[in-house]
């Protein structure tokens, strides 16, 4: 279960409260093109419409040896799939407390290609300073206790 891609940006940009996991609805090529590791979420958002989870502003890189794909665009909008209950939930947690969905990563289980994706509340300025002196701190104890 080793990621093709990875936000490292989301986990900077928001605090992480829950985890979900859902397939993603892919073309053939597509398909291909991800497995290579020819696809970024930096950017890349879920949105909800009419009951269905779509990834928006995913890239994924045209597969060369597909030969010549008239009209592809990279940054098409992806359906994802799950439960209508878990997406149900989802709904009822967005819109009374204010959260948002972001994409963490996209790695395959067994043959298909699944998205790791959070629940997630938007870290405000302040908040993303501590973590990076946090982080540092913890840095130079490390280095300290090799020594």
């Amino acid at each position: 279960m080793e990621p093709l891609a990875f936000n490292k940006r989301a986990v900077y940009d928001y605090e992480l409260l829950e985890n979900f996991e859902g397939g993603l609805v892919l073309t053939g090529a597509e398909v291909k093109s991800v497995k290579a590791g020819h696809i970024q979420l930096k950017g890349a958002f879920i949105m909800i419409r009419n009951g269905e989870l779509w990834l928006k502003n995913a890239l994924i890189s045209r597969y060369e040896p597909a030969g010549p794909q008239e009209d592809y665009d990279q940054y098409r909008n992806r359906k994802i799939l799950m439960r209508h209950r878990d997406i149900n939930r989802l709904i009822g947690k967005i819109n009374t407390q204010g959260l948002t969905l972001v994409p963490i990563k996209v790695y395959t289980l067994r043959n298909l290609i699944k998205l790791s994706f959070a629940l997630a509340r938007g870290k405000k300025k302040f908040e993303k300073r501590a973590a990076i002196k946090k982080r540092e701190i913890d840095r130079q104890i490390r280095e300290k206790m090799r020594e």
